[in-house]
């Protein structure tokens, strides 16, 4: 039966070709926005390497501290991370690292343009860079100050050509650093991974850093699971409770926050900021995506209910004959998600030929957008939620059908 369906389907499509190729462009159009949207937040937000632990890990990128009339707001200092994360009881492990930072530095006579980032020993077991050449410094590296350096392969190709960079050294921000190991590039968008070049921490030379409640440092928890999430979280809020403040101020508003939670953080007032915000966050962007669909889904709503007008004459016959109105709307909505598929197929193609075109366009350093098996799924249950919905309506208008008023071609 379902075959014969689709065999039907294929016939009416090819039938009214203007109809079909608007139909198609609609659902293509829509499908392929919906799909590059969703992998650019997979690529954003979704666990994968060198940050694969992160579905397990909570960070702490926001700091707010305020008063009556006085409040800052912006990243933590070494100072806050190393007394109220560092060590969190019942993690697998704590970290602080530093804001990537811009810098620019000559070598052999070459100037060269870089980031760098400041980071612990333990950043490199919550982290799980694939090491091209050498190993990542160690804890003793840090707490010693010592001035070794991870660096990408494309710095290397920058510095040293396409020989072996370990043991090699090059002299940046007044300082000089032996290279330990080299990792492939990171995207940007990855936040706490990114960057160019990684030192240790200790070998910062401004004043004060170590102390600072705000300042350029982020903290990252790696939890052995995530049900471990509530219980670290308490540990957090007990540790504030005994936060130390400044004059003016009364209040601070910091959570271990999950990558996507950072992000609707960073989006929200601060002083308004309660657990309830990254679901609000969510909502939103669900709202966003089913106004984008719905829009499309009524226009083709729309184009069926023509052609189901159009074959008045076909219902009203088959229907004569004795075919029940469950048969007639299996057989639309087959016909529907025929063209759903077809309209998702091409969709799928085009939205692989667009991420290629934005990962090529290096639009974004060192990001690469993919399709992988979660991506295709997603745009699997897309197209058929489009397919449903766009039909159901037209499909239960064509069933009320008088077989008489069928033939006649109007609709009662």
């Amino acid at each position: 039966m379902i075959g014969n369906y689709i065999k039907l389907a294929l016939k009416v499509l090819q039938r009214r070709k203007f109809f079909t190729f608007i139909s198609l462009f609609g659902i293509c159009l829509t499908l392929v926005v919906l799909m590059v949207a969703t992998a650019i937040l997979d690529n954003l937000f979704s666990p994968r390497a060198p940050e694969s632990r992160f579905g397990r890990t909570l960070c702490v990128y926001t700091i707010a501290i305020f008063g009556d009339s006085y409040s800052t707001t912006g990243t933590p200092g070494y100072g806050f991370v190393n007394e109220y994360v560092r060590n969190l009881p019942g993690a697998e492990a704590t970290s602080a690292f530093s804001n990537f930072s811009g810098t620019a530095f000559f070598h052999q006579g070459r100037k060269i343009e870089s980031n760098i980032k400041r980071t612990d020993g333990a950043y490199w077991k919550i982290l799980d860079f694939h090491f091209l050449e050498g190993a990542p410094f160690t804890q003793e590296d840090d707490d010693r100050g010592n001035f070794v350096a991870v660096i990408t392969s494309d710095l290397r190709r920058k510095l040293f050509g396409g020989a072996s960079a370990i043991g090699k050294t090059f002299t940046v921000e007044g300082q000089t650093f032996r290279v330990v190991g080299v990792v492939p590039p990171v995207p940007i968008t990855r936040i706490a991974a990114f960057s160019e070049i990684w030192v240790p921490i200790h070998t910062q030379k401004r004043a004060g850093w170590a102390t600072q409640m705000t300042g350029e440092y982020n903290g990252l928890v790696l939890a052995r699971s995530t049900a471990d999430f509530p219980r670290l979280r308490r540990e957090f809020a007990q540790r504030l409770t005994h936060f130390r403040f400044e004059k003016n101020y009364d209040h601070v508003n910091v959570g271990l926050d999950t990558p996507f939670e950072a992000f609707a953080r960073s989006l929200s007032d601060q002083r308004k900021y309660n657990t309830q915000t990254p679901l609000r966050v969510k909502l939103i962007l669900l709202a966003i995506a089913l106004l984008f669909i719905t829009l499309p889904t009524m226009n083709l709503v729309s184009i069926n209910l023509s052609r189901i007008l159009e074959r008045s004459s076909e219902i009203g016959v088959r229907k004569a004959f004795g075919a029940s109105s469950r048969a007639l709307v299996g057989q639309f909505l087959v016909e529907n998600v025929v063209l759903t598929i077809i309209g998702g197929a091409f969709g799928f193609a085009l939205a692989v030929a667009i991420l290629s075109a934005l990962t090529n366009a290096d639009l974004i350093p060192y990001a690469v957008f993919d399709v992988n098996l979660r991506i295709f799924l997603y745009g699997v249950a897309i197209a058929a939620v489009f397919g449903a919905i766009s039909g159901v309506y037209p499909a239960w208008r064509m069933s009320r059908m008088h077989p008489v008023n069928a033939l006649r071609g109007g609709v009662q």
